[in-house]
């Protein structure tokens, strides 16, 4: 167990009980469905309710809520998903054991018009079976729950998503069919081909891994050489369940490293290009750093332009930001940095305590840290640091919790090395070594 002593382990445990308690207010009691964003008339997010499912097991280790309530709540979740409509139709919950990116929280039904998404329905699954792998005693509801979740990853039909091509297509719609992009160069699609090749019923085929995989690209950034993913999410999210010290694919055979030392260069080169700051951003430095898909200053779908101090700087709503080629706006998301803990504690921590000491991004809140904010962009505040996001999303929320708790005792990598699920997909990705 990984003790930093007694300030620094009552910090980041803050951190784990904050980021759950949205868990705790932003689920509906009768669908069991996260919300996505705490902003009126929202509606839940796959993705935040598979987080919540991982985060579960944690939160019963660390006496957040009792074995019996959280039990209780994930077969609500699970069973909520079971007994959903899975159909070509528009107004279905899922289609090919595959589930739209966003649900009406009380109906359950495709919000928005939104896409059903491969990857989003992949960390709902991973969720599901990170419960099923720690809720294992002999009772008739944990039987049940280990159930449901097996049933619910079985029924996916990995397959289906390729839509003829080597690779996985990011998702579908009724409307339209399957979108135009597919998961190709390195990103956070890792997870989701481990899972597709390991399923026991519809699995993607191996050279699928390799169709993947062979559009990575590796590069070098301010001294350090690694396999190059833009926003910081996309290095960490994977690392929620696979514990990748040790192991490696050909790819990272290849490279003498493996996919947790790459997650710890790409959090390094986070720091070293905020220290740099070569667009001149305000309060970027060695502890304020932090580029990843985030909320931002800007009001539209497109970017606000603002002239300051004669330079003309363009702002951005909700997007992918990414270092070192951009996009960046002077957004600091601070959960994307908590979520680095495993990798880089060394500049975590200090950065952590910048960002609740100095950055004043607690107070009044909830759950902890608000999702980003921007020094540099004016805002009518009056709060020095600049703009801060009014919401917190349940995606941000989520890898908080598991992650730290990798960091302090592993609990999550421990619980999948023993999903014959996740073995077997990575061995069948050319995964060998370490713990498998």
């Amino acid at each position: 167990m990984k003790s930093d002593g007694p300030a620094v382990d009552s910090e980041i445990e803050t951190l784990q009980r904050d980021a759950f308690r949205y868990f705790l207010q932003e689920t509906d009691p009768q669908t069991g469905l996260v919300l996505d964003k705490t902003a009126a008339d929202w509606p839940a997010s796959i993705a935040a309710t598979g987080l919540a499912l991982a985060a579960y097991p944690v939160a019963v280790e660390r006496g957040f809520i009792t074995r019996t309530a959280a039990t209780k709540r994930i077969l609500t979740t699970l069973r909520f998903f079971r007994d959903s409509r899975q159909g070509p139709e528009p107004n279905a919950t899922g289609y090919h054991g595959f589930y739209y990116h966003f649900l009406d929280m009380q109906t359950g039904r495709r919000a928005w018009q939104c896409e059903l998404s491969t990857v989003d329905t992949t960390i709902l699954l991973a969720g599901a079976l990170a419960a099923g792998a720690y809720f294992d005693a002999d009772t008739t509801e944990e039987k049940e729950l280990r159930a449901l979740a097996d049933a619910l990853y079985r029924l996916v039909d990995w397959p289906w998503a390729q839509h003829g091509g080597a690779t996985v297509t990011h998702g579908w719609r009724p409307e339209s069919g399957f979108l135009e992009f597919r998961w190709q160069g390195y990103d956070e699609a890792l997870v989701l081909y481990v899972l597709g090749l390991g399923s026991p019923t519809h699995p993607l085929p191996e050279q699928s891994y390799s169709a993947w995989a062979s559009t990575y690209e590796w590069k070098s950034s301010y001294g350090y050489d690694y396999l190059y993913a833009g926003p910081l999410f996309t290095h960490q999210i994977s690392h929620v369940w696979i514990d990748f010290r040790g192991i490696r694919d050909a790819f990272m055979r290849e490279k003498g490293i493996d996919y947790f030392e790459n997650t710890r260069r790409a959090t390094y080169v986070q720091q070293r290009y905020a220290i740099d700051n070569p667009l001149k951003l305000v309060g970027y430095g060695k502890d304020c750093w932090g580029i990843t898909a985030s909320d931002g200053p800007g009001s539209g779908p497109g970017p606000d332009t603002v002239k300051l101090n004669g330079i003309e700087r363009r702002f951005f709503g909700y997007l992918a930001r990414g270092v070192p080629y951009g996009p960046d706006d002077g957004t600091i998301a601070p959960w994307a940095v908590v979520a680095s803990l495993p990798f880089a504690p060394e500049i975590v921590l200090p950065a952590i305590d910048y960002l609740a000491h100095r950055v004043d991004l607690k107070m009044g809140n909830p759950y902890g840290f608000k999702a980003s904010f921007n020094p540099t962009y004016p805002a009518a505040s009056g709060n020095p640091y600049g703009w801060v996001s009014p919401w917190h999303y349940g995606i941000n929320q989520g890898p908080i919790i598991p992650l730290i708790e990798n960091y302090r005792t592993g609990l999550l990598w421990r619980l999948m090395r023993h999903c014959p699920y996740v073995v077997t997909g990575l061995r069948r990705a050319g995964f060998t070594g370490g713990w498998l």
